[in-house]
């Protein structure tokens, strides 16, 4: 169950370097940050999705 916790922490670390990214490229590219913010967004509901996930599984063991 720990290596499941390790995916749901990354998912957040690339939702938030998905969004730093964004930031730094709006006015050079805003096609790309979209792309991007596109990116962070989904990590997110990743990350969410995962722990709803790993939490069930884990009081179905109990």
């Amino acid at each position: 169950m720990r290596y499941f916790k390790i995916f749901e922490i990354a998912y957040l670390v690339i939702a938030i370097l998905a969004t730093i990214e964004a930031v730094r490229m709006w006015p050079i590219d805003r096609s790309r940050s979209y792309i991007m913010i596109l990116f962070a967004v989904v990590s997110i509901g990743m990350f969410f999705f995962r722990r709803y996930y790993r939490k069930k599984f884990g009081n179905r063991s109990k």
